[in-house]
């Protein structure tokens, strides 16, 4: 890295989020080390006070690069699309507008990308103190697992506001399906995953959700007969573009399907176990 300055864009899509935008952007910009963050800040068609306190934001810090772009709601994959159109740094964050960076961040995941003992195109970490599961597998060196389709589709543990990647994924994969309104991370991380080497590294380094537990309370991970209605699809796609075969497709249709009907039960243990 040599210190010099690395450029970041951060993507925050908005939508009624007047509790939780101000933290958000707050902690791009507390973020440590010698970095030059543009952040593009899309309000989806919100209907509360997300766009004064964007502005009363961008009024309050003017030595940081924001962008606000208003849109009509079209769904968090138009408006992460609408980011990535403006994002022209080295390298591309992710930060929806529930979520936090700790301070510490993007000077833990940066260097990595500039090592010479292997490639990293896309890192994502930890979030909410949580560590690395099964099938993942941390090295103890690089505090790193590596990410591969297989490993993706039987557990999805890539967290949007955790992820980092180099500009030149969008020339090589594309943006968002903004037709795909549920799993459309996963969708995406997918897709990178066919032909770029991404990592997730065993260190939380974000809140998500505010801190809640993944699924089961709010937002659109409560519908989980949309989610697995997202993630078949996925799978459906993966399996056409023959990066597994025929009978690891139904061994992850199966296991999906175990997935979505023991979630209620989970989620029943986990809110009773506290």
């Amino acid at each position: 890295m040599n210190n010099k300055t690395i450029a970041i864009s951060v993507i925050i899509p908005v939508y009624n989020a007047e509790q939780s935008i101000v933290r958000a952007m707050q902690s791009v910009v507390r973020q440590k080390g010698n970095f030059h963050f543009k952040i593009i800040v899309i309000n989806d068609g919100s209907s509360d006070r997300s766009a004064e306190l964007i502005q009363e934001f961008i009024q309050n810090n003017p030595e940081v690069e924001i962008y606000f772009i208003e849109q009509k709601n079209k769904g968090v994959s138009a408006a992460r699309n609408a980011g990535l159109k403006m994002a022209n740094t080295e390298f591309i964050a992710f930060l929806d507008s529930d979520d936090e960076w700790l301070p510490n961040k993007t000077e833990e995941q940066i260097p990595y990308f500039f090592r010479e003992d292997f490639r990293v195109d896309f890192l994502a970490s930890c979030s909410n103190n949580q560590r690395v599961p099964f099938p993942y597998r941390v090295d103890p060196k690089t505090k790193l697992a590596k990410v591969s389709i297989k490993k993706l589709l039987v557990k999805h543990l890539i967290q949007t506001p955790t992820c980092i990647m180099r500009n030149k994924i969008l020339d090589e994969v594309g943006m968002f399906d903004e037709r795909q309104k549920f799993a459309e991370d996963a969708n995406y991380w997918l897709r990178i995953a066919e032909n770029h080497e991404i990592y997730l590294l065993d260190k939380s380094l974000a809140i998500t959700g505010l801190g809640k537990h993944p699924f089961g309370e709010s937002g659109l991970s409560a519908q989980l007969n949309e989610m697995e209605k997202g993630f078949q699809k996925n799978l459906k796609e993966i399996y056409q573009s023959k990066k597994i075969n025929t009978i690891e497709y139904f061994v992850f249709f199966l296991l999906s399907k175990i997935k979505y009907f023991s979630r209620p039960l989970r989620y029943w243990w986990h809110k009773n176990a506290q």
